[in-house]
């Protein structure tokens, strides 16, 4: 997202795109499996000193496992060991979690691992205290094994742990599970709980409701920037942005003198009290919208490369969102991301904040073009506590598609090709947005007009007004669309939140 007049702002992308688009064709569509998965190994399973988990083999059923929306069975094929594995089926509203808390000892290393088989599959441990770990396999034709270490804190006596596929992907088998370390003072109930603590409902509506819950979002969204600085667009309170937005995000964060923080300060020259921009916050929230805080932009220096400056960002955002009201974080570095650090940051973050957190990203469209790529890397990781990627499809040059293409910016096969990418690299639909500038003056180059948003997102949803591009298939969940910015919106009447807003919420 740019902060600069309209001069700069096209003179420093040109620059930048030239550099990184030498580096396109390099990009093999091997790499769609990229960084972040994890290395899996094929063989027998090494026996355990300690396993403290019950029914590690599914042997006597679903005994001890919580399975959300009724998603797991115990079966006798195909199986890792023993008589018994674990089949759960995914649907397109829930990722076919099965869980179990254990008892552990505060400050203690453990290693979690379980032989698994399908398409992606997880395993991972929460409230440990620390970082909570997960890994998983984008594909795996037999039983592989995924293994993950962690280390307790200091008031930590239980933590649960799970695997999962993903939504809308086939069915997928665990077999034993185990968890290795010291046990704990006290022993896990021999029986799961009557349902866990958050249940999702045992069968998705077949149309969405006409609204969204209180504090939730909607099944399509539409995202805005408003800006904290004046560039000649429209100056706006967040009350008077319009109402279409479901996501407002403030833009920007900056970075301080530690490393990884980051600050927020209202720009004097807009005229807006703290005190006003609270309360307009509560109001946007109160009307159901989500209000988060993004940090870098095109001009951010923030850089989180270590554990140090992963704790000091979930901190500092942390504050940020006690301070102002934010309901979560959008990354927006133009810089590069760390594909370990800032997962490891946004997983801290969303320890703190709970699983209201909203977190969004608007990656360029080169840092998006294969599961190697640092965002689409980065968002992978994180896609189990992530709302949306809304990718900025513009300010782009050329780009190969999904299909191996090469598609030029500004028209709906550019779109839809990069979204039809990060949808096979692994994201959910419904995690992958549409991002496009609300106005020729709101970026250097690749604006279209709001009838090719809405066509790309009825070509991604139910394969009607696509171009020379039609995907093999839909993906009728897709997230929503996102601008830059509600302020160039305002300066052009609004016409880009009238026409994507509307047409995004009469969705199915």
């Amino acid at each position: 997202m740019e902060r600069a007049s309209h001069v700069n702002r096209t003179s420093h992308t040109h620059r930048r795109s030239t550099v990184r688009q030498r580096t396109v064709a390099a990009l093999s569509a091997a790499a769609v499996i990229g960084a972040g998965v994890a290395v899996v190994t094929v063989g027998s399973a090494s026996a355990a000193t300690t396993n403290l988990v019950a029914n590690p083999g599914f042997e006597s059923g679903l005994s001890n496992w919580t399975c959300t929306a009724g998603s797991g069975a115990a079966v006798s094929s195909p199986v890792h060991t023993g008589s018994g594995a674990l089949k759960a089926t995914p649907s397109s509203s829930d990722t076919g979690q099965c869980s179990q808390t254990v008892s552990v000892q505060p400050n203690s290393q453990y290693t979690l691992s379980a032989w698994v088989q399908g398409s992606y599959v997880y395993i991972g441990a929460t409230g440990t205290g620390g970082t909570d770990p997960s890994t998983w396999t984008p594909g795996a034709s037999s039983y592989q094994q995924l293994s993950v270490n962690f280390t307790t804190g200091a008031s930590t006596h239980s933590v649960t742990v799970y695997t999962h596929g993903w939504y809308a992907q086939p069915a997928y088998f665990a077999d034993d599970i185990t968890l290795s370390g010291p046990g704990g003072s006290t022993t896990p109930p021999t029986t799961p709980p009557t349902t866990p603590p958050t249940t999702p409902p045992t069968t998705p509506p077949t149309t969405p409701p006409t609204t969204p819950p209180s504090g939730g979002l909607p099944k399509h969204k539409v995202t805005g920037y408003w800006q904290n600085f004046n560039n000649g667009a429209t100056v706006q309170t967040i009350a008077q942005v319009q109402s279409q937005y479901d996501i407002i995000a403030v833009a920007f964060a900056d970075a301080t003198t530690t490393p990884g923080a980051v600050s927020f300060t209202l720009d004097p020259s807009l005229g807006y009290s703290v005190a006003q921009f609270k309360a307009d916050i509560a109001a946007k929230q109160a009307a159901g919208k989500k209000v988060i805080v993004s940090v870098g932009g095109q001009n951010g220096t923030i850089s989180v490369r270590d554990s140090a400056s992963a704790t000091n960002f979930a901190n500092s955002v942390y504050s940020l969102m006690q301070t102002y009201g934010f309901n979560g974080v959008d990354i927006d570095l133009e810089n590069g991301i760390d594909t370990t650090y800032m997962p490891q940051a946004l997983r801290a973050l969303s320890s703190k904040a709970g699983s209201g957190l909203i977190i969004t990203m608007a990656p360029q469209t080169i840092d998006m073009l294969s599961a190697g790529s640092d965002y689409l890397a980065t968002a992978l990781k994180v896609k189990d506590i992530l709302t949306i990627v809304n990718t900025q499809y513009y300010n782009s040059g050329s780009m190969n598609g999904c299909d191996g293409g090469v598609y030029s910016q500004g028209s709906v096969d550019f779109i839809t090709t990069l979204a039809c990418t990060a949808i096979q690299a692994g994201l959910a639909p419904s995690q992958v947005g549409i991002g496009t500038p609300a106005s020729t003056s709101a970026a250097g180059s690749g604006y279209v007009s709001p009838s090719v948003v809405n066509n790309a997102l009825d070509c991604l949803a139910k394969g009607t007004g696509c171009g020379t591009y039609h995907p093999s298939t839909t993906w009728p969940a897709i997230g929503g669309a996102m601008t830059w910015s509600t302020n160039w919106d305002a300066s052009a009447g609004n016409t880009w939140s009238n026409g994507v807003g509307a047409h995004v919420h009469a969705m199915p």
